[in-house]
Order: C-alpha cells, then sequence, then structure tokens
C-alpha cells in the first residue's frame, strides 16, 4: 500500500496500512502539495517609503509591510472603496488549463506515489474579505447581503473551474484555508454563516466530489459549532493546528464523519517544552480521532520560527506518531 492509498483509505475510513501523515525526515510525508502558476502572481514589493513596502496581487488589492519577512496585511481592498466596482472586476484567470501544466507533469510521474493536492487561492469569504477589507466585509454580510452574495457567487464560479482543472490534471484532493474562528468562537453568528456562506460550501464540495475530490481545509481558531455543518456539506478533511482548542473530545464525537490532521497543539501543548506531555499528546491524538480504520492524519507546523520553538520540540511528537508505523494486530 504506498501513501497515496494510505491516506485515500485513512480519509475514507477504509483501513490503511499505517498512520498517515506530514512530516519532515526521517519520518514520512504523504502528500505532494502542488499549486496552478498564475503569470501575473509574481507580485513583488516595492519600498514606497523607508522602512514602509507595498505589493498588488493578482486579485488587485495591495498589501503593505514593515517588517521585511512579513506576508503584510492588505491596506487597500480593490473594491473596497465602492461596491460599484464589482460590476467591472475582472477576476484573475486562475482555470486557464495553461496554469495546471506543472501540476499534471508531477501526476503523471510514476515514480510520484504520494497523494497529490492541489492548492485553492481560499474559499469565497477569505477572498472576498481581502477585497473589501475584513472590518468592511463583515458589516457589508448584515447591510449588503445581495452584494456579498453576488461576490460570493461569482468567486465560487471560479473555484469550481479551478477543481475541474485539478481534476484532470490528476489531483487526489483540493485544499484551502479559510480562518473562521476566533479564540472563543466563530468570527461571525452560526446562523449568519449557514445563511450566506453555507450555499456556496455546499455547491463547491458537490462539485469537488463530482470529479472525484477530496475536499481538505484548514482553519485557524474555534469553529466547533459549524463543524456538522462542514460534514454536511461535504469537506473531508480538516486541518487544525490547535486541536486543544476545540476538545479532543469533541473532535473524537465525530468520528466516522470527518477526518482530522493536526500537530500537537502548537498553542497549548508544544508551549509546554514537556517532552513526556507532548509525546502523550501525539498517542491521544491518535487514539481519540484515528486508530486502524483512519480518521487522523499526524501532521507537523512548519514554521518553528513563528511559534518561538526549537524544531527539537515537534521531533519528540514525531516519534510518537512514527511508532504507527503499523497498526498492531487485532
Amino acid at each position: 500500500m504506498n501513501a497515496r492509498e494510505i491516506v485515500a483509505r485513512t480519509i475514507d475510513y477504509q483501513g490503511p496500512a499505517r498512520l498517515a501523515g506530514t512530516m519532515p525526515a526521517p519520518y514520512w510525508h504523504d502528500f505532494v502539495m502542488m499549486s496552478y502558476r498564475y503569470p501575473a502572481d509574481e507580485s513583488i514589493w516595492r519600498e514606497v517609503r523607508p522602512g514602509w513596502q507595498e505589493r498588488v496581487d493578482m486579485w488587485g488589492n495591495t498589501w503593505a509591510r514593515v517588517d521585511l519577512t512579513s506576508k503584510g496585511e492588505v491596506v487597500r481592498g480593490v473594491i473596497e472603496d465602492d461596491w460599484a466596482k464589482l460590476d467591472t472586476l475582472v477576476l484573475p484567470d486562475l482555470a486557464n488549463p495553461a496554469n495546471y501544466d506543472e501540476v499534471r507533469r508531477i501526476c503523471q510521474d510514476k515514480a510520484e506515489t504520494r497523494y497529490r493536492v492541489g492548492a485553492l487561492p481560499g474559499f469565497p469569504f477569505d477572498i472576498a474579505r481581502y477585497m473589501r477589507r475584513l472590518e468592511n466585509f463583515l458589516g457589508d454580510i448584515l447591510l449588503e447581503p445581495e452584494r456579498v452574495n453576488s461576490l460570493l457567487t461569482r468567486l465560487a464560479d471560479l473555484l469550481a473551474a479551478m477543481m475541474h482543472q485539478y481534476a484532470a490534471a490528476g489531483t487526489d484532493a483540493v485544499m484551502f484555508c479559510e480562518d473562521w474562528g476566533t479564540q472563543t468562537g466563530l468570527m461571525i453568528h452560526p446562523r449568519t454563516w449557514r445563511q450566506m456562506f453555507k450555499p456556496h460550501y455546499m455547491r463547491l464540495c458537490t462539485a469537488a466530489h463530482r470529479e472525484g475530490l477530496h475536499v481538505l481545509m484548514h482553519s485557524c481558531g474555534k469553529i466547533t459549532d459549524i463543524i456538522p455543518d462542514l460534514i454536511e456539506v461535504g469537506v473531508d478533511v480538516l486541518q487544525f493546528d490547535q486541536p486543544r482548542l476545540l476538545g479532543l473530545d469533541t473532535l473524537a464525537q465525530f468520528h466516522g464523519k470527518m477526518t482530522f490532521w493536526c500537530p500537537v497543539d502548537i498553542q497549548k501543548t508544544l508551549q509546554t517544552k514537556d517532552a513526556a506531555a507532548i509525546a502523550a499528546e501525539a498517542h491521544e491524538l491518535v487514539a481519540k480521532l484515528g486508530g486502524s480504520q483512519g480518521g487522523f492524519i499526524a501532521g507537523y507546523y512548519s514554521d518553528n520560527v513563528s511559534i518561538g520553538l526549537e524544531p527539537q520540540w515537534q521531533d519528540i511528537a514525531c516519534r510518537a506518531f512514527s511508532t504507527y508505523d503499523r497498526w498492531p494486530s487485532a
């Protein structure tokens, strides 16, 4: 059973040969992450004044930063100052088949036996919130629902076309990032999420499944209230870096319905620098969220510097995860 089969069986609860994982060498990494290539997405930072850099992204949003190692923040959304600009807004040609030449090359490589994941540039909320800027867009959801829905629909059209290209290239899944949670709950009322955003999730996940793709979603924060909705619309995998924020016992209630992909909690457990606690949580994640049937993918947080940790602490988690290189006999 190769890595690709192990991940697919994990997501579908069909009995993988071992624990699926995305860990650095010398451990195993079962995914090959791929992305479309869009020519106009090579925006570069330019110094506007001393200590202040700006760039314009492929959507037309202006980003700025003062820390030269930062990805920055949007300071001017492309339609931030006038909703009327939506009528003439031209979206980037991300579904052009030529953007997927490298994806096709990787998928056709017979030596590449890992699970193939195509990256999306976000989902409708994540893209739209930059176009209007978050503080405006959260108000728009309540004050301009028709315009918001019009923008979300156009973005969903584009994403559906991108998923078709990924499937045609040979990927197994698409993945998007859309941060919905704060430390205490959803960013908006769950009822509002269901009214405004759930229909677009349903449409896109249905389209992905029709193409034979799994849907992987990353989200930060506590989004417990909408996990049943995400299961209903067809999200197959939820990637969390803070599983303890949602509660391992809470997540365990969804075993058999959802696959979770997590490192040991980057906010709480890893920060203790307690080797025993880190290893114990790795085993607890497998026991409560996964097992020989499937349902859990061992993760690794790729930016130790950002969370203020030396790699040795995540290596403890990796060693614990690696004890599941095969499932014990029943």
